[in-house]
């Protein structure tokens, strides 16, 4: 019986046009300055007909994408529901509409997504092209974390975005970058984990660009991460401080890093981090801490601070986290000890 109803296959191109105008009967709509928004949601009974409609057209796309069972996906017809989504601008219409269609809906859209950005001809990659000079789908699917329901769907496009250097930089360089620590701070465990996740992976996957944004941006970016830096919360001050020290011992943000650690106030930030109660955050401080030590160019304020604080800070590191073993820190930590005291 149910291969009497069983809807008719659609070519590439009435699947992409199909799945638009039900974005648009769900609420999607395009105001006057092209940005993508959600009007009057249609009644209930519509609303189960468009979501079906849609949960059906998006298997059916996936097929195309993927293709079916072992049968692997046919190229020229990727390449026109690809061709079709850029034309008919079905990713933010798809965006828009995530807060109203169902969780599994949502993770069909998360897989057309991924199935696009993945594409490669050669060495191109034609959904990143198009990204690129469509910047605002990118903020899209960041702005998904103002909404607990699909945060975590879109927060997985956006980590698929920012694998990519073009994506990734129209992340770094927008103004929504100042949203992350709302983003990292009120939003549930796992919504936090995964923005400080794409947060990292854009600064640590493309290291030039990454490095050439800090330049750029240095008061920019850290007027953002000292709020991180900063937090009550434990995991993201641990994170925080990872993420920071791994910037500073990168030897493409070796010009961050001599303005990071010429401040006195980011010393100070990094010195409570060693007394802080967690011996998790003590660590992570202690790889910050180390760059401060190390610099052989310290400024006077940083100098001074480390002079006048010489004999406390000696009788500090003799037993800190004494409990470790390992060979790194411990080489580390007497490495630092040999500064501080020979040539302090």
């Amino acid at each position: 019986m149910n291969l009497l109803f069983k809807p008719r296959q659609r070519s590439p191109t009435e699947l992409v046009r199909l799945l638009r105008e039900l974005c648009m009967r769900l609420g999607a709509s395009v105001a006057a300055d092209g940005s993508w928004r959600l009007t009057d949601a249609p009644s209930s009974e519509s609303r189960r007909k468009v979501l079906e409609e849609m949960w059906q057209g998006l298997q059916q796309t996936k097929l195309v994408l993927y293709g079916e069972g072992e049968s692997e996906p046919v190229p020229e017809q990727v390449a026109q529901v690809a061709q079709e989504v850029y034309q008919q601008q079905l990713m933010p219409c798809l965006l828009t509409v995530m807060p109203r269609v169902e969780f599994e809906t949502r993770k069909d859209i998360v897989q057309v997504f991924n199935a696009l950005l993945q594409r490669q001809i050669g060495s191109r990659r034609p959904t990143v092209e198009y990204l690129r000079t469509h910047p605002a789908v990118v903020l899209m699917a960041f702005r998904g974390y103002d909404v607990p329901d699909m945060a975590m769907n879109t927060g997985l496009i956006l980590n698929e975005m920012v694998q990519h250097e073009p994506l990734a930089k129209i992340l770094l360089y927008s103004d929504d970058l100042a949203r992350f620590p709302t983003y990292i701070e009120t939003t549930s465990f796992s919504v936090s984990c995964d923005a400080f996740k794409n947060l990292r992976d854009a600064l640590v996957l493309h290291r030039t660009m990454a490095a050439e944004y800090l330049q750029q941006n240095y008061d920019t970016f850290f007027a953002m991460f000292t709020k991180l830096l900063d937090s009550r919360n434990y995991v993201t001050r641990r994170q925080s401080l990872k993420l920071l020290s791994e910037l500073l011992v990168d030897r493409a943000h070796y010009s961050t890093m001599v303005r990071y650690v010429s401040s006195e106030e980011n010393l100070k930030r990094t010195m409570n981090a060693l007394r802080d109660r967690s011996k998790h955050i003590q660590l992570e401080a202690f790889h910050v801490f180390k760059v401060f030590v190390a610099n052989p160019k310290k400024t006077p304020a940083v100098e001074a601070i480390l002079r006048r604080n010489k004999a406390r800070l000696l009788t500090f590191l003799q037993d800190f986290l004494s409990d470790r073993t390992d060979e790194s820190f411990m080489d580390e930590r007497q490495y630092i000890v040999q500064i501080i005291r020979y040539v302090l």
